[in-house]
């Protein structure tokens, strides 16, 4: 075929002879056709700023605007998909955007799915199903939830509005606390500014966990059916309700109550099976720590986020007093204007609270991320620049897992501990040593919290779930109590964190984690890297053999295929590759332990030296 030849090519005439269309006959078509869709899309959406923004795009791709053009080819070509983590992404207008077309077409999609879904959905034949709705403080979060309620109540699905916006831990309670079909949470927690999201829980069977496949399937193809026609048709409804205050003070008083040492009663609306025993070792007072506990000075930052007005409760009723705050970060901004990503984990999101904590020379941070289900600790560290250490989620983790089985121990309730397959392997070794049960699941705390018999799980991305029996769900909240718990009894005992962390080294081996996270403008960039690896497995990283190699792709042993690739290497040490599940990263995740003898610092040294090399040897593979 001649050059000429590729830029022609056939179409049927209207007598249904063979004509020739030049390409720049189908460009015209094309464009016409994506002009086509995104004024029926701009015609029914219902929010002035992002139809004002679509007209803007229309009128200037019609005058020949060539980026115009393409800006809307990347609004309009894909669709934001709805998945297991239900819909996360960019706000603005067009169909692979957040806005309120796209969440009008979710919440009714969602809606058929629940009065049609009755045994998926929890909701017993016959019976209404139900729903709770929870939004954080990002930009269009409260607009998302309330267009949400009132799709739903039009739907006839019962809709119940949390009364203000609140953390993602009080919605997945109170999923739970009113034995509703399931939840909905508007927030993209830690993402950039420009984004939001929509995550959705299951009641009944599934105990208030997020939806996992093939629920999340079902749902995205209601919604399809749904976008085959106008928003502006569907059915709403104002006649939805709104929680009570009774919902927070439930949830804040059964985290308050951990931090007497066990675990809280459940909720009495929890299903039977999922309540536990209050611990023999549990509060002799619901609102004041054990005896063997010493006062703490706490610097907390909300970063721009909507935890500080639960938190500050919690910290209150178990006795410990307000923290000190950091004031720029401490009430929802949805513009997060001091930080470039709102993370704990970004370099330079917490120095704030570094800031803060050496002015009233504070004994330890606590962050939670803007809708507060993750947690970061930093802890002294005399001689640095900062004057502070963040620990990072393998350490808080393993330190909370260690808690969590001991409480296990002392109540003689057994239980299992989890985490997700890119966590330390420290968990393991904390099980074994328990006799304890141990689940390695794939990345999300919705696979970490449907572990059969869950006493304790995390993720090494700042989650942690230490109470089940509560919440099924990671909660920054819970976890908070637990470790500022643990830090005012070591005080109490003259010990510190750093302690700690040695006697763990000493009882456990000593545990070194580092993570590669490669951020990407071209999201094709992210396969291509792991086609790459694939097709060229290294024998070694830096000098340490590759001893095998665990390809997910057609999925490994009990779990389902993945992009994923697992390194095993000489001397017992783990690197897993693998895209972000929420963000264009590819993460690259390193472990390394030593428990040969020696003091617990010679046994840190080793695996950090370990880390080191293979941490150096990725970055190139990568590269």
């Amino acid at each position: 075929m001649s050059a000429d030849d590729a830029t022609t090519g056939t179409a049927n005439t209207d007598d249904g002879t063979a004509g020739i269309t030049s390409a720049g006959d189908a460009t015209t078509a094309t464009s016409a056709a994506l002009l086509d869709t995104a004024k029926a899309w701009r015609d029914q959406d219902p929010d002035d700023e992002s139809r004002a923004e679509l007209d803007s795009l229309i009128s200037a791709a019609e005058a020949g605007d060539t980026a115009a053009t393409n800006d809307l080819e990347s609004r309009f070509s894909a669709r934001l998909a709805f998945g297991t983590a239900g819909l996360r992404g960019e706000l603005g207008a067009g169909s692979n955007r957040m806005n309120r077309v796209l969440v009008s077409q979710a919440a009714a999609g969602f809606a058929q799915f629940l009065l049609t879904e009755n045994t998926s959905a929890g909701t017993a034949l016959g019976q209404t199903p139900s729903i709770v709705i929870g939004y954080d403080g990002r930009k269009n979060s409260e607009v998302f939830a309330r267009d949400t309620a009132e799709i739903m109540a039009g739907a006839g699905v019962r809709a119940i509005l949390l009364p203000r916006r609140l953390p993602t831990p009080v919605l997945a309670f109170a999923v739970r606390h009113l034995d509703v079909s399931a939840g909905v949470m508007v927030t993209a927690s830690h993402n950039p500014a420009a984004d939001n999201g929509y995550k959705v829980y299951l009641g009944g069977l599934d105990h208030g966990s997020q939806i996992v496949s093939p629920v999340d399937g079902k749902i995205a193809a209601q919604i399809d059916r749904v976008a085959l026609g106008s928003v502006l048709d569907l059915p709403r409804s104002t006649e939805f309700e709104t929680a009570g205050e009774d919902v927070l003070d439930e949830y804040v008083r059964l985290t308050a109550a951990l931090a007497g040492g066990g675990k809280a009663p459940a909720s009495e609306n929890a299903p039977a099976s999922e309540k536990a025993p209050a611990l023999e070792n549990g509060p002799a007072s619901e609102n004041t720590p054990t005896s063997d506990t010493a006062p703490v000075s706490v610097v907390y930052t909300a970063m721009h986020g909507v935890g500080w007005e639960t938190a500050r409760r919690v910290f209150v009723d178990a006795g410990f007093g307000e923290p000190t705050v950091v004031t720029e970060q401490i009430e929802p901004d949805a513009a997060f204007p001091t930080v470039s990503f709102p993370n704990p984990e970004e370099p330079g999101a917490l120095d704030l609270a570094f800031a803060r904590a050496r002015e009233v020379n504070a004994e330890l941070i606590i962050a939670n991320d803007p809708d507060a289900d993750r947690l970061a600790i930093a802890i002294p560290a005399p001689g640095t620049d900062t004057g502070w250490r963040r620990l990072s989620g393998n350490e808080v983790g393993s330190i909370l897992g260690w808690r969590a089985a001991e409480r296990q121990q002392a109540s003689d309730l057994g239980g299992t501990l989890a985490a997700s397959i890119v966590s330390s392997p420290a968990l393991r070794a904390i099980a074994r040593e328990y006799n304890l049960d141990y689940s390695d699941t794939l990345t999300g705390f919705k696979w970490i919290s449907r572990v059969g018999g869950l006493a304790y799980g995390y993720e090494e991305a700042l989650g942690y779930l230490v109470d089940p029996s509560k919440v099924r769900d990671k909660d920054g909240i819970s976890a908070a109590i637990d470790f500022l718990t643990l830090v005012s009894e070591l005080k109490a005992a003259g010990k510190t964190v750093g302690d700690h962390l040695n006697d763990f080294a000493a009882k456990f081996g000593a545990f070194s984690s580092s993570q590669i996270s490669l951020r990407v403008q071209d999201l094709s960039d992210i396969p291509r890297i792991m086609a790459n690896l694939r097709m060229h497995l290294p024998a070694s990283v830096g000098s340490i053999r590759v001893d095998s190699i665990d390809d997910f792709a057609e999925g490994f042993g009990a779990y389902p295929p993945g992009d994923i690739l697992r390194f095993w290497l000489d001397g017992g040490a783990r690197i897993i590759v693998r895209p972000s599940g929420t963000e264009p990263k590819l993460k690259v995740y390193i472990d390394a332990s030593s428990s040969r003898i020696g003091t617990p610092t010679e046994r840190y040294a080793e695996a950090d030296a370990v880390v080191a090399e293979l941490d150096a040897g990725m970055r190139a593979l990568i590269s």
